[in-house]
């Protein structure tokens, strides 16, 4: 029997604290079988494992295209990048279609061989042994389809991740599309057309073109019909005007297009997609578009014009011109408490109301005629008079805003700071329904005169609460106020600017609008809803007793001590709403505060009280008016800005 081999380890070291008392305890040997010592020591000092082998032998990174086209064939090189990640021979197929005439790898020739399965026409691969990248050029062919008069040639996928592919063509006049990339150039010589496209490596890149064919309908006369459908509201101090105009190009192209205006007819807007601008001169309005309109195109002039509150009213009519054919129709309402008597017509038929389109079907007018264009050539006469018949109003108004007067503060760092008045006449409602611009930031709202705490609606609307006059009675007119601040971004040099204003859930009759601004810059009006004109006091005599007492509360806050009073309102908005200001005595002003104080001290209120905060009225201004605007309507109003050069500033 042999004897089991044995090692003798020195165990070295100090005893622990529970055995240091023992003094004959000191260091010795053990002996283990060599087997456990080489066990203990491979967990001591493990090995290190093997490195794991890279997920794929290789890939084919990228995929270059360089091809002619000739006839029905397109040949030339494709360049395959190849990175190798492992030693030994590896696989790497080419993309499946490609006709390979020859393959070099990096100068040198090399030959293809099919995939495993051995299968005739399976997919070809390339066996490389090179670790690394390396270049696999091959010459090819591909094959040029032709149908229908358009040529296609399509570029197989491969599992690169990047495909890009220059084609030339020996022609000129070629209109191209591509599908699975995109193209990134396009160029022509006088004796090929040249495309470099790149594609997404895994989906086949198809070219298709065909020859260019001239399009001569830009140069063919213009044969043009259309329709105009227009909608007449009668009101006491302005008649609106909105007609909607829809074009039809038979032959040729539209640059532009003609309307004939009546007399008096004032334009404030044309809007639509095509529109590029227009222009309102001696009775035509001309509008340009964009581009030049081939097929149809749809716009709608807002205008307006004064005309008699009652009796015979001639009806201003547009007219398209230069047309072979125009239809449409004309709709007249009477704003207000009164209604159509009797009508005289020339060239027009009486039609229901939804026969002109929904324009016109969603008015609830309850005196509203209704007349279509009658066939025939384009310039035969129309006319249209109707007798209009007013009556007294009563007291059965539900709610509308008599006058709307807003005070605009606007800075250069883009925050607006706005004070919207109304004149309000109620009767049912209990509530004034107040949309502010996004972002808004609400200071203070006030009813009649007082502060009041508005509410919020559930899509987030403010509720401001409304005075009710007593049955049987005529409700006066009562002011509203609220003073909010809205954020834009910051003005440059020059550019355009949309003030913030609030939508109401009723009718203004007419409002006014004062901007003031920084004298480092200089505003412009946009041509829209509102007009320049002269600074007039408020027509309502709610707003004009409110102008004087906030007014009056200005001056006070403006010099507490010593008391100064007002002497006036100003002399308008081109002084920057400035009030001249008077002084009296110092001792009645500090009598008075003493006794404010007196009453002041010992007094607590729970929670936060509504304020009334005044409107800082600084700056160059401008007045802007504008009549009718419909409930649930946002007014518009937008203006260009340019900063002032150096020695400009006014």
């Amino acid at each position: 029997m042999m004897r089991r081999p044995y090692v003798l380890f020195a165990i070295l070291g100090l005893a622990n604290a529970a055995l240091a008392q023992d003094s004959t305890h000191s260091s010795g040997w053990v002996v283990i079988p060599v087997g456990e010592y080489g066990s203990l020591r491979a967990k001591a000092f493990p090995a290190d494992g093997e490195p794991a082998p890279p997920p794929v032998e290789a890939t084919l990174t990228r995929i270059d295209y360089d091809l002619r086209i000739d006839g029905e064939v397109a040949s030339g090189r494709a360049s395959l990048a190849v990175d190798v990640l492992k030693d030994g021979w590896v696989r790497v197929p080419i993309p499946s279609g490609l006709l390979v005439r020859e393959a070099r790898l990096d100068g040198k020739l090399v030959s293809l061989v099919p995939s495993e399965s051995g299968k005739s026409g399976a997919q070809l691969s390339a066996v490389l042994s090179k670790r690394g990248r390396s270049t696999l050029s091959l010459d090819i062919a591909l094959p040029v389809a032709s149908s229908g008069g358009e040529e296609r040639l399509t570029l197989p996928s491969g599992a690169s991740g990047i495909t890009r592919a220059a084609v030339a063509l020996p022609r000129q006049d070629i209109d191209v599309r591509l599908s699975g990339g995109i193209l990134a150039e396009k160029s022509d010589s006088a004796a090929e057309t040249k495309w470099l496209a790149y594609g997404r490596g895994n989906e086949q890149l198809t070219f298709t073109w065909r020859k260019k064919t001239e399009d001569h309908r830009a140069t063919q006369p213009l044969r043009l019909r259309g329709s105009l459908t227009e909608l007449v509201g009668l009101g006491e101090d302005s008649t609106s005007i909105s007609a909607e105009v829809s074009l039809e190009v038979v032959q040729g192209a539209a640059r532009q297009v003609r309307i004939q205006l009546p007399d008096k007819v004032a334009v404030n807007q044309v809007a639509g997609a095509m529109v590029a601008d227009w222009e309102a001169k001696t009775g035509v309005l001309t509008v340009s578009f964009l581009e030049p309109v081939d097929q149809t195109a749809r716009f709608v002039v807002s205008s307006e014009i004064r005309l008699p509150r009652d009796g015979a009213i001639e009806v201003p009519l547009l007219r398209l011109l230069d047309t072979e054919r125009d239809s449409g129709g004309v709709a007249v309402e009477v704003l207000g408490a009164g209604e159509i008597k009797d009508h005289k017509a020339q060239g027009l038929e009486e039609a229901d109301a939804t026969d002109l389109g929904p324009a016109v079907a969603s008015r609830q007018s309850p005196s509203m005629a209704a007349f279509r264009f009658r066939a025939g050539l384009a310039n035969a006469a129309r006319t249209l008079t109707v007798d209009v018949a007013r009556y007294t109003q009563e007291a059965v108004l539900t709610a509308n805003v008599e006058e709307a007067r807003y005070r605009i503060l606007v800075s250069d760092e883009g925050k607006t700071l706005v004070q919207a008045r109304y004149a309000v006449r109620n009767n049912q409602r209990n509530f004034l329904k107040i949309t502010l611009p996004a972002g808004a930031v609400v200071w203070s709202s006030a009813l009649s005169n007082a502060p009041v705490r508005p509410g919020q609606a559930p899509d987030g609307s403010l509720l401001l609460p409304l005075a009710k006059a007593r049955a049987g009675e005529e409700a006066p007119a009562f002011p509203v106020e609220i003073l909010f601040l809205a954020r834009d971004t910051a003005w440059t040099e020059k550019g355009k600017v949309a003030l913030p204003l609030p939508t109401l859930d009723l009718p203004v009759s007419k409002t006014g609008l004062v901007v003031y601004y920084s004298p480092l810059f200089r505003l412009t009006p946009e041509p829209g809803s509102f007009r320049t004109e002269a600074y007039e006091q408020p027509s309502s005599a709610a707003l004009s007793g409110l102008v004087v007492q906030v007014a009056n509360e200005e001056i006070q806050r403006a010099s507490p001590f010593p008391a100064q009073q007002a002497a006036g309102p100003g002399a308008g908005p081109g002084s920057g709403g400035r009030i001249g200001p008077g002084t009296v005595q110092g001792r009645e002003t500090q009598s008075l505060f003493d006794q404010f104080r007196a009453k002041s001290d010992g007094r607590k209120t729970a929670g936060a009280l509504p304020v009334r905060v005044s409107f800082p009225a600084v700056g160059p201004s401008l007045f802007l008016v504008s009549e009718i605007t419909g409930e649930n309507q946002r007014p518009s109003v937008d203006l260009s800005y340019q900063k002032e050069k150096k020695g400009g500033v006014r």
